[in-house]
């Protein structure tokens, strides 16, 4: 466990006792009893065996009630996309987004109502805002998005179609055209 000028604290702990906190999609603010003293700290990184992928170390970081800490917070969505019920595919590109606050002011997570969405539609980090939280990625990243689908793409030319027959028949007027032929060279 480490802090801004603070002496690092070495301790051990059982892999059991961690599971709740490594093995969850949350983050979690923990207080470490070490020796009769109560540290308050983020879980920052952890290591794993290559082979038995059990976990060989974790970095904690001291928090304190006057510094700001930076960690990634989980994105939960929130509603039916109006995108979506027109067809269109709701895609979610970013799950955890980098964070900086005081203690207090951390957040669980980050939640999004995607139910204003269109296709086409997207929500980047700069539309978001919440009081005392600093976004530490780019404004410009997507974190989720309503794209077109296949199937939404083949109804426009299919009612354009059904528009054509409508329109009365005219005389079409062929013309002798080349003929294109494509070669393809294979080798072995």
């Amino acid at each position: 466990m480490y802090g801004h000028k603070q002496e690092n604290v070495h301790f051990y702990a059982s892999a059991l006792s961690l599971r709740s906190l490594v093995y969850s999609p949350n983050v979690y603010t923990v207080s470490v009893d070490v020796d009769g003293k109560n540290y308050n700290a983020v879980m920052k990184e952890i290591q794993f065996h290559p082979v038995k992928d059990t976990i060989q170390h974790i970095d904690f970081q001291m928090i304190f009630d006057d510094k700001a800490v930076t960690i990634d917070v989980p994105v939960k969505l929130t509603g039916a996309a109006e995108g979506v019920k027109a067809g269109g595919k709701l895609i979610q590109k970013l799950r955890k987004l980098k964070v900086s606050a005081l203690p207090a002011k951390l957040p669980d997570y980050v939640e999004i109502d995607v139910t204003p969405l269109q296709i086409g539609g997207a929500v980047k980090i700069g539309n978001l805002k919440m009081d005392g939280v600093t976004f530490m990625e780019s404004p410009n990243n997507i974190i989720v998005a309503v794209r077109l689908t296949r199937n939404v793409v083949e109804e426009a030319p299919a009612a354009a179609a059904a528009a054509a027959a409508d329109l009365p028949l005219l005389p079409l007027l062929l013309q002798n055209q080349p003929t294109r032929k494509n070669n393809f060279v294979c080798q072995k």
